[in-house]
């Protein structure tokens, strides 16, 4: 094992000048896949668990708030505000002013700082909605908490696609959805636990959403082992942070790799500029045609994605299945998402990350139609698990493709404003998806999600860079 420096300097083979944003990049680049970067991106993954927890608990609480009078399925009005389609919609309509209007605040004020922030924001709006008693009250609640898990999820992603080599990054982010995604059959199997009761005297969806607020009780345990990025520090110019992070990170790395670590590369491209975040840089060449391919992209997507995942129990409902017997059969349904990504951990490097995506939108699209013809249970669950597991491939594709096309100075800002559309879209997407089921049935809904996976295929097909092992100053430039 290579003995490391004692007295806190840098170790032999990383020069003592290689501390501007151009080197800070290249040394983490060059990292293996130890024990020491693993940990951090599993840190991560963590908070974002009861972030996927909270965007996807809406489907499974659906059938209890009907139950208990305080919302319909459907309403007469296309915007009926006592009908599940605005629970769903409060939920996005949140999501998105958090994406849209916040997120730059992690360029702004760090990686860290604000997935800490945004945690307890959304633990503390999540636990007050669970006591309200009046669709207005749980609607705003919902909206409030969406705020937080719409800064949160984009940082996160950020966060990791900073603090990976490159040669890792698509393996890291099936890695973050595999962590994540297993909230979605927690929260399913509570539901199918909790919502046809009432444990002492509560209603039972309220108990899945209170579960959902535990985050506030290990944010703080999380953000002590998680450092800031050194890529945004030193892009902001504050080298030493920078390097203190990196010297303490290369240690650990070197111990556990057991040799010397490889030099980072020499040709490190183009100088990085250092300053401030400015949003009209997103509208500069080369990020003008990235930013609108991604728009359309994310216009698109949240259609045909949480148009099945937050519907999944009344969608069987409507097929003839019973509340409780649809409580289970999604379950079952729910429990394959942590598969997808772990499917993904396998191929996530070989394969090009647009086709990964135009694949899996395929897929949605394909078993998504063939769902709409089943009355069987057992074809239901099969193809519910099918459309499950492409909708979490393309989940893992798009969360590492986007963060890769900006540079660092305005990576956040730019993901959340283009990731902004697909909450925009989502919002309006539940009182779609409500009226297609009450006009069209579970034929007109999946019609609807076919058409916007062609639209996704198409956008992403046709206009979307390569990005595999390309480091994010080559993508960027």
């Amino acid at each position: 094992m290579a003995s490391l420096p004692a007295d806190g300097m840098n170790p032999p083979h990383v020069s003592p000048s290689a501390s501007g944003p151009e080197r800070i990049n290249a040394r983490i680049d060059r990292l293996p896949a130890t024990r020491s970067v693993w940990m951090l991106v599993f840190m991560l993954s963590i908070g974002g668990w009861f972030e996927f927890y909270d965007l996807f608990f809406a489907a499974y609480v659906g059938p209890g708030l009907v139950k208990s009078g305080l919302y319909s399925t459907t309403t007469a009005s296309f915007f009926g505000f006592s009908g599940l389609g605005a629970f769903v919609a409060a939920s996005f309509a949140g999501l998105f002013i958090g994406t849209f209007c916040f997120t730059r605040l992690a360029d702004r004020y760090g990686r860290k700082t604000i997935f800490t922030v945004s945690l307890l924001w959304y633990s503390v709006a999540t636990f007050v909605m669970a006591w309200q008693d009046s669709a207005f009250a749980i609607n705003l609640w919902r909206l409030i908490a969406g705020i937080g898990v719409g800064v949160e999820l984009v940082t996160i992603d950020t966060y990791v696609s900073e603090l990976v080599p490159k040669n890792l990054r698509g393996r890291a982010f099936a890695f973050v959805h595999l962590v994540q995604y297993t909230a979605v059959p927690a929260v399913a199997l509570f539901a199918w636990w909790l919502v046809p009761r009432a444990p002492l005297g509560i209603d039972g969806w309220r108990w899945v959403v209170i579960i959902g607020a535990l985050g506030a009780l290990v944010v703080w345990a999380i953000r002590r082992r998680v450092p800031e990025s050194p890529r945004w520090l030193a892009q902001q110019g504050r080298l030493d942070e920078a390097e203190s992070v990196m010297r303490a990170l290369e240690a650990k790395v070197e111990q556990q790799y057991g040799e010397i670590l490889p030099a980072p590369a020499e040709n490190v491209g183009p100088a990085a500029v250092v300053g401030k975040a400015r949003f009209s840089e997103i509208w500069q060449p080369p990020y003008r045609r990235r930013a609108i391919t991604m728009l359309v992209f994310n216009l698109f997507q949240a259609i045909g994605f949480y148009g099945f995942a937050s519907w999944v129990p009344t969608l069987l409902v409507s097929k003839g299945v019973t509340v409780t017997h649809s409580l289970m059969y999604s379950f079952l349904i729910a429990a394959s998402n942590p598969f997808g990504p772990l499917l993904a951990m396998a191929f996530a490097d070989r394969i090009e990350r647009k086709t990964l995506i135009v694949l899996s939108a395929l897929g949605i699209a394909v078993f998504g139609s063939l769902f709409a013809t089943q009355t069987s249970p057992a074809m239901l669950m099969v193809l519910g698990v099918l459309i499950t597991l492409s909708g979490t491939l393309l989940s893992v594709g798009y969360h590492a493709y986007q963060t890769e096309l900006f540079p660092t100075r305005i990576r956040a800002t730019a993901v959340g404003f283009v990731y902004s559309m697909s909450r925009l879209s989502a919002m309006f997407s539940g009182f779609m998806i409500a009226s297609a089921l009450r006009h069209f049935g579970v034929e007109g809904v999946f019609g609807l999600i076919s058409g916007a996976m062609l639209m996704v295929m198409g956008a992403i097909g046709f206009f979307g860079p390569r990005t595999n092992n390309r480091t994010l100053d080559e993508v960027s430039h």
